[in-house]
């Protein structure tokens, strides 16, 4: 909502040069996201094409139940369209994050003396490409998982135990990013110095009053570089958690049994068979026709699909701010200074 509300402000102001940089951004990630979603499974591993499939065939058979028929919620093609239309607007909301982030990853370098801290800029500049690297079928599967030793490949983890690692390595990245949130705002504000050290070089004079504005700009819009720093660590962060929950992953090496299934179901028959003609029956048998209703559901949005669904989600935010934090990167280490 936050980088909706600030993308809404560029197409209102007159001056259109960040809308064309959106709208550009925008159809650039439409056409990426429609060629991602064609790569089969054997390179990106998210799961939306049996998702997708297990949420069709259970759609049909939950209609088929209520005497309707037909082929299907919605065909594949619809499906991946509205995703590649939901990741351009993913993508023109991070295009000026990600630009900015890049700015103030320069910057910091600049003021970081310590080699820890330069190596922890370059780490929280380079954590989207690993959480994009986590994802690709061929480092998981043939170097994590089944590293090559010698002549023979040994399973390392299990593929839950890897999905569980996986999340815990994307929320320490998130940990990271958070913890350098400030030296890359120190060396935003730095900027307003640069600007006065920049027209003491230039000839000619300028008023007080001119040089408190130009300084004070820099101060009032600390807040908007404070949104578009967070609001990606943000969506990253939620995406995981959202994954982890509806995706039925646990935090732990080991699975955690599912017996919650299994005792909504025992429970049922004894509240059905417990009805009564009172008040108190007639309630009863509502809220049990409610939980059936809310079951049929939850056999239609099952957890195969979420993980599909939310992988890719969680991949593409991380794929959208590396890649304009890596277009932000190359127009102010060359462009500018040209």
């Amino acid at each position: 909502k936050i980088l909706f509300s600030l993308t809404t402000h560029y197409f209102i102001v007159e001056d259109g040069g960040e809308r064309s940089v959106c709208v550009t951004f925008g159809c650039f990630f439409f056409v990426k996201a429609m060629a991602i979603l064609i790569v089969t499974e054997s390179y990106l591993e998210f799961g939306l094409e049996s998702g997708f499939s297990n949420f069709s065939e259970s759609a049909m058979q939950f209609l088929e139940k209520q005497g309707l028929e037909s082929q299907g919620p919605v065909s594949k093609l619809t499906f991946r369209l509205f995703l590649a239309v939901l990741c351009s607007l993913i993508g023109a909301f991070l295009t000026f994050p990600g630009l900015r982030l890049a700015q103030m990853h320069l910057d910091a370098l600049n003021l970081a003396k310590e080699k820890i801290t330069q190596t922890l800029l370059h780490i929280n500049f380079l954590a989207p490409l690993l959480m994009v690297l986590l994802w690709v079928k061929p480092i998981t599967k043939d170097y994590i998982m089944n590293p090559p030793l010698g002549k023979e490949s040994i399973p390392l983890m299990s593929e839950d135990t890897f999905a569980t690692m996986r999340l815990w390595i994307i929320i320490l990245l998130c940990a990271l990013r958070l913890a350098m949130m400030r030296s890359h705002l120190q060396a935003y504000l730095n900027l307003a110095q640069k600007c006065v050290d920049q027209m003491k070089k230039e000839a000619g004079r300028i008023s007080t009053i001119d040089l408190q504005k130009m300084v004070a700009r820099v101060f009032c819009y600390l807040c908007v570089i404070a949104l578009q720093y967070v609001a990606p660590l943000v969506m990253v962060l939620h995406a995981t958690l959202l994954l982890k929950t509806l995706g039925n992953y646990s935090w732990g090496i080991y699975p955690e049994s599912n017996s919650d299934t299994a005792v909504e179901n025992n429970l049922l028959p004894s509240s059905v068979y417990s009805e009564s003609p009172s008040v108190d029956g007639k309630m009863k048998v509502t809220v049990v026709q409610i939980t059936i209703a809310l079951g049929s559901l939850k056999n239609i949005f099952t957890p195969l699909l979420f993980r599909g669904l939310l992988s890719f989600l969680t991949w593409w935010i991380a794929a959208c701010l590396f890649s304009t934090s890596l277009f932000g990167l190359f127009y102010h280490q060359y462009l500018t200074v040209a």
